[in-house]
């Protein structure tokens, strides 16, 4: 698949956008001009500037290049929905996480990519089972990042 440079640019334009319009809502350091905002409004301003450039880069080329033109697996209905899972699975995390919690759902987005993937299904299970107790564990344990027990509440550790 090949995407024009422009819609890359206008879509890394827009997440600058949003990145300095939501970092306005940081509360301000007292004493101090600078607060917690400067950092992400310094980096989106970056990004905006590979924006700009990817965007007209791309406009001057659109007679060339197409703005998507995509190969030969996108006929492919089995890759197709292979390549929909990853974004599939991270909304889906978003929208039950909470609910079933980190565990659950880790274990299960990875299982189903792996097996999609042609992983054994034990092998699969193994990995996967791993693979979330070790990613937990560091968010948990090192990181200090709460995530959601959800239905594991109960026997949380």
């Amino acid at each position: 698949m090949r995407v024009n440079d422009a819609v890359f640019g206008i879509i890394l334009l827009l997440f600058s956008l949003a990145v300095i319009l939501y970092s306005q809502s940081f509360p301000a350091t007292h004493g101090q001009s600078y607060g917690p905002d400067l950092f992400p409004v310094l980096i989106a301003l970056g990004l905006s500037l590979c924006g700009l450039a990817l965007t007209l880069r791309g406009w001057m080329s659109r007679a060339s290049v197409p703005w998507i033109e995509f190969g030969a697996w996108a006929q492919d209905r089995g890759k197709v929905i292979t390549f929909a899972l990853v974004p599939v699975g991270l909304i889906s995390y978003v929208l039950v996480a909470d609910f079933l919690g980190f565990i659950p759902t880790a274990l299960l987005f990875l299982f189903v990519l792996l097996r999609r993937f042609a992983v054994a299904p034990a092998k699969a299970l193994v990995i996967a089972f791993t693979a979330t107790l070790v990613i937990h564990t560091i968010f948990v344990r090192f990181l200090l990042v709460p995530l959601p027990w959800g239905l594991l509440q109960p026997v949380a550790w």
